[in-house]
Protein backbone atom coordinates (compact mmCIF):
# COMPACT_ATOMS: atom_id res chain seq x y z
CA UNK A 1 0.00 0.00 0.00
CA UNK A 2 1.29 3.45 -0.86
CA UNK A 3 1.93 5.61 2.17
CA UNK A 4 -0.07 8.49 0.70
CA UNK A 5 -3.11 6.20 0.46
CA UNK A 6 -2.83 4.86 4.01
CA UNK A 7 -4.83 6.11 6.94
CA UNK A 8 -2.13 7.00 9.46
CA UNK A 9 -2.77 7.77 13.11
CA UNK A 10 -0.08 9.72 14.95
CA UNK A 11 -0.18 9.20 18.70
CA UNK A 12 1.56 10.36 21.82
CA UNK A 13 1.42 9.45 25.49
CA UNK A 14 2.31 11.61 28.45
CA UNK A 15 3.39 9.47 31.40
CA UNK A 16 4.20 9.71 35.10
CA UNK A 17 7.82 8.68 34.67
CA UNK A 18 9.45 6.15 36.97
CA UNK A 19 9.75 7.08 40.63
CA UNK A 20 9.88 5.23 43.97
CA UNK A 21 9.75 1.84 42.27
CA UNK A 22 6.31 2.57 40.82
CA UNK A 23 5.66 1.82 37.19
CA UNK A 24 5.55 4.49 34.52
CA UNK A 25 1.86 4.89 33.68
CA UNK A 26 0.20 7.05 31.02
CA UNK A 27 -1.86 10.03 32.12
CA UNK A 28 -2.81 11.37 28.67
CA UNK A 29 -3.08 10.06 25.12
CA UNK A 30 -3.45 12.18 22.01
CA UNK A 31 -4.17 11.05 18.45
CA UNK A 32 -4.25 12.83 15.08
CA UNK A 33 -5.12 11.31 11.71
CA UNK A 34 -3.60 11.70 8.25
CA UNK A 35 -5.76 10.52 5.37
CA UNK A 36 -4.52 10.61 1.77
CA UNK A 37 -1.43 12.49 2.91
CA UNK A 38 -3.41 15.30 4.58
CA UNK A 39 -3.75 15.95 8.31
CA UNK A 40 -7.40 15.95 9.35
CA UNK A 41 -8.82 18.43 11.87
CA UNK A 42 -10.40 15.83 14.15
CA UNK A 43 -8.17 14.76 17.04
CA UNK A 44 -8.52 12.66 20.17
CA UNK A 45 -7.29 13.74 23.58
CA UNK A 46 -8.01 11.69 26.67
CA UNK A 47 -6.81 12.22 30.20
CA UNK A 48 -6.26 8.95 32.04
CA UNK A 49 -6.55 7.83 35.63
CA UNK A 50 -3.55 8.19 37.90
CA UNK A 51 -4.43 7.08 41.44
CA UNK A 52 -3.78 9.84 43.98
CA UNK A 53 -1.21 7.67 45.78
CA UNK A 54 0.83 7.16 42.58
CA UNK A 55 3.85 9.43 42.37
CA UNK A 56 5.04 11.44 39.38
CA UNK A 57 8.70 11.87 38.62
CA UNK A 58 9.18 15.60 39.36
CA UNK A 59 11.18 15.99 36.13
CA UNK A 60 8.32 14.67 33.99
CA UNK A 61 7.22 17.43 31.61
CA UNK A 62 3.64 18.53 31.10
CA UNK A 63 0.99 20.08 33.29
CA UNK A 64 0.30 17.00 35.38
CA UNK A 65 0.95 18.79 38.70
CA UNK A 66 -2.05 21.07 38.30
CA UNK A 67 -4.26 18.15 37.25
CA UNK A 68 -3.65 15.63 40.05
CA UNK A 69 -7.22 15.71 41.41
CA UNK A 70 -8.72 15.55 37.92
CA UNK A 71 -6.51 12.62 36.89
CA UNK A 72 -7.52 10.63 39.98
CA UNK A 73 -11.14 10.76 38.75
CA UNK A 74 -10.52 9.73 35.12
CA UNK A 75 -10.85 6.29 33.55
CA UNK A 76 -7.87 4.00 32.96
CA UNK A 77 -6.35 3.34 29.55
CA UNK A 78 -8.06 -0.07 29.52
CA UNK A 79 -11.43 1.50 30.35
CA UNK A 80 -10.96 3.96 27.46
CA UNK A 81 -10.48 1.14 24.91
CA UNK A 82 -13.91 1.72 23.25
CA UNK A 83 -12.87 5.31 22.44
CA UNK A 84 -9.34 4.29 21.39
CA UNK A 85 -10.09 1.22 19.30
CA UNK A 86 -11.33 3.08 16.18
CA UNK A 87 -8.16 5.20 16.25
CA UNK A 88 -5.63 2.45 16.88
CA UNK A 89 -6.83 -0.81 15.35
CA UNK A 90 -6.06 -1.59 11.73
CA UNK A 91 -4.18 1.62 10.97
CA UNK A 92 -0.63 2.57 10.23
CA UNK A 93 0.58 4.24 13.43
CA UNK A 94 3.15 7.01 13.76
CA UNK A 95 4.99 8.45 16.73
CA UNK A 96 8.04 10.57 17.42
CA UNK A 97 10.16 7.85 19.04
CA UNK A 98 7.98 4.80 18.43
CA UNK A 99 9.44 2.51 21.14
CA UNK A 100 7.82 4.60 23.88
CA UNK A 101 4.27 4.51 22.49
CA UNK A 102 4.57 0.92 21.26
CA UNK A 103 5.74 -0.31 24.68
CA UNK A 104 2.80 1.33 26.46
CA UNK A 105 0.27 -0.15 24.04
CA UNK A 106 1.95 -3.57 24.26
CA UNK A 107 1.88 -3.49 28.06
CA UNK A 108 -1.81 -2.53 28.31
CA UNK A 109 -3.13 -4.44 25.29
CA UNK A 110 -0.83 -7.47 24.94
CA UNK A 111 -3.20 -9.45 22.72
CA UNK A 112 -3.55 -6.70 20.12
CA UNK A 113 -1.19 -6.22 17.22
CA UNK A 114 -0.73 -2.52 16.47
CA UNK A 115 0.94 -1.02 13.44
CA UNK A 116 2.83 -1.04 11.16
CA UNK A 117 4.66 1.90 12.73
CA UNK A 118 6.39 4.95 11.28
CA UNK A 119 8.89 6.74 13.50
CA UNK A 120 9.23 10.46 12.70
CA UNK A 121 12.34 10.60 14.90
CA UNK A 122 14.00 7.99 12.65
CA UNK A 123 12.84 9.91 9.57
CA UNK A 124 14.34 13.12 10.94
CA UNK A 125 17.63 11.39 11.74
CA UNK A 126 17.77 10.01 8.22
CA UNK A 127 16.66 13.17 6.39
CA UNK A 128 18.60 15.68 8.53
CA UNK A 129 21.68 13.88 9.90
CA UNK A 130 23.52 17.12 10.71
CA UNK A 131 20.61 18.71 12.56
CA UNK A 132 21.75 19.13 16.16
CA UNK A 133 18.41 18.41 17.86
CA UNK A 134 15.72 16.07 16.59
CA UNK A 135 13.31 16.86 19.44
CA UNK A 136 9.78 17.29 18.11
CA UNK A 137 9.51 20.96 19.13
CA UNK A 138 12.86 21.76 17.52
CA UNK A 139 11.95 19.85 14.37
CA UNK A 140 8.66 21.75 14.06
CA UNK A 141 10.61 25.00 14.23
CA UNK A 142 13.27 23.93 11.70
CA UNK A 143 10.59 22.77 9.24
CA UNK A 144 8.68 26.08 9.68
CA UNK A 145 5.66 24.27 11.11
CA UNK A 146 5.36 26.24 14.36
CA UNK A 147 2.81 28.69 12.95
CA UNK A 148 0.72 25.82 11.61
CA UNK A 149 0.83 24.15 15.01
CA UNK A 150 -0.37 27.34 16.68
CA UNK A 151 -3.30 27.44 14.25
CA UNK A 152 -4.14 23.75 14.76
CA UNK A 153 -3.64 23.72 18.54
CA UNK A 154 -4.06 27.32 19.72
CA UNK A 155 -4.61 26.45 23.40
CA UNK A 156 -2.03 23.65 23.66
CA UNK A 157 1.74 23.45 23.94
CA UNK A 158 4.52 20.89 23.80
CA UNK A 159 4.18 17.96 26.22
CA UNK A 160 0.43 17.90 25.83
CA UNK A 161 -0.23 14.51 24.21
CA UNK A 162 -2.66 15.95 21.65
CA UNK A 163 -0.25 18.74 20.70
CA UNK A 164 2.61 16.26 20.31
CA UNK A 165 0.45 13.85 18.26
CA UNK A 166 -0.57 16.70 15.93
CA UNK A 167 3.09 17.79 15.77
CA UNK A 168 4.17 14.29 14.80
CA UNK A 169 1.43 14.22 12.14
CA UNK A 170 2.57 17.62 10.80
CA UNK A 171 6.14 16.35 10.47
CA UNK A 172 4.95 13.23 8.67
CA UNK A 173 2.67 15.30 6.43
CA UNK A 174 5.69 17.47 5.60
CA UNK A 175 7.70 14.41 4.56
CA UNK A 176 4.77 13.10 2.49
CA UNK A 177 4.67 16.38 0.56
CA UNK A 178 8.28 16.05 -0.59
CA UNK A 179 9.04 14.75 -4.09
CA UNK A 180 9.76 11.05 -4.03
CA UNK A 181 8.17 10.42 -0.63
CA UNK A 182 4.53 10.30 -1.78
CA UNK A 183 5.12 7.20 -3.87
CA UNK A 184 6.82 5.17 -1.15
CA UNK A 185 5.20 2.00 0.03
CA UNK A 186 4.31 1.62 3.71
CA UNK A 187 6.77 -1.31 3.78
CA UNK A 188 9.64 1.13 3.09
CA UNK A 189 9.19 2.61 6.57
CA UNK A 190 9.15 -0.63 8.51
Amino acid sequence: MLLREAEIVALDFETTGVVRCQENIPWQIGCARIRNGVLEKETLSLYLKVPSEHHFNPYTPGRWAEMRETLAQKRTLLEEWPALEPWLSGHVLAAHNVPVERSILSRYFPLHHFGPWIDTLKLARSAFPTLKSKRLSDLLEVLSLTERMQALCPTLEAHDACYDAVGCACVLEYFLSLPGWRDLDVEAFL
